[in-house]
């Protein structure tokens, strides 16, 4: 019986087992050199390899000014702030060691990730560090006006006091 031009074949179940054990072997192989692979280097460090530290320290700060550049662009400009200039002068790196660096860690996902982890760790310590700092002003600043408000409210007493007059000691009578 031809359909479409092309005869249908039935495969024996044997051989069906046989093609699913070799697919799942095969699998089972990638999936062993895809495991090694990620831990293998695949790129020479280069000369001017950025500390991991260090690169750690320059993608947390390079977060941050890049979350400040889309909330407060004006204020970057308006002080004349580059910021892929001013990290490379405050870590004393040039743009092309930055990129080579980055571009090793990356070709190691292992490290890379653990780069990415400290990163997230130390922006989501700074943000804590905010808030604490934060609510220790709003605290003060609100104990400073309750303050002010008691002072007011004592003068406010003073100014509305009338001499207090006694029908006694009128001599009137």
């Amino acid at each position: 019986m031809k359909k479409g031009g092309s005869q249908l074949k039935k495969m024996p179940k044997d051989s069906l087992l046989i093609e699913i054990k070799m697919q799942n072997k095969w699998l089972y192989l990638m999936v062993v050199s895809l495991l090694f692979s990620c831990g293998e280097q695949v790129l020479e460090p280069p000369e001017k390899l950025i500390p991991k530290d260090t690169m750690v320290s320059i993608l947390t700060e390079l977060t941050i000014i890049n979350a400040a550049k889309t909330t407060n662009v004006a204020i970057l400009r308006k002080n004349e702030i580059e910021p892929m200039t001013y990290l490379f002068e405050k870590y004393k790196v040039d743009s092309l060691q930055f990129v080579m660096s980055d571009r090793y860690y990356a070709s190691l996902p292992l490290e890379y990730e653990d780069i990415h982890a400290q990163v997230q760790k130390s922006i989501e310590k700074q943000a804590e560090e905010i808030i604490l700092v934060k609510k220790v002003n709003d605290s003060l600043k609100l104990a400073k006006s309750k303050e002010k408000r008691g002072a007011n409210k004592k003068k406010g007493k003073d100014k509305n006091k009338k001499p207090k007059i006694s029908l006694a000691s009128d001599s009137l009578q």
